[in-house]
């Protein structure tokens, strides 16, 4: 019985995200989908509120959480402050981009990289805040995904 309305809330969401033109310039991101262009554009709200882009990582808790007392100065795990919805939504996204996407990309071959040094989970998470970055930036910019350097030469 909750089958049907599920399927009607998503292709609302779906049609929503084609509608929008930031939204499907944020699909255009291997890994992101409709419900991650449309959870990103609803939490930043206004991207010009960001001065920088990587202020945006910080701002949906992606970056390490720091202990400064005295003489000493630790990093812990991330600091989870921010919308919750949308972090878990950009650690999907990384988690499709590494494991289901198929065509070689800059992104993921760095996120790979990452992998073999710090362990997959971290690698995750640092490609969610890239990710984030990124998207602020295409928002910011207008511009679209660029798979490899070689296209924005051409």
């Amino acid at each position: 019985m909750l089958g049907e309305p599920i399927s009607v809330i998503e292709r609302r969401l779906i049609d929503q995200a084609r509608r929008s033109e930031v939204c499907r310039r944020l699909m255009t991101i291997p890994g992101a989908g409709a419900l991650t262009a449309v959870t990103f554009t609803t939490a930043i709200d206004r991207p010009s509120r960001f001065t920088k882009s990587r202020s945006v990582g910080a701002y949906l808790g992606l970056t390490p959480r720091r202990y400064q007392s005295g003489e000493m100065d630790s990093t812990g795990r991330i600091s989870k402050c921010g919308d919750r919805l949308l972090r878990t939504d950009l650690f999907e996204a990384a988690n499709a981009l590494l494991m289901r996407c198929t065509r070689w990309c800059a992104l993921r071959a760095w996120g790979l990289r990452l992998a073999k040094r710090v362990g997959l989970k971290k690698a995750k998470v640092a490609l969610a805040r890239k990710l984030a970055v990124l998207m602020h930036r295409l928002c910011v910019d207008g511009g679209e995904f660029r798979w490899s350097d070689k296209e924005a030469v051409a």
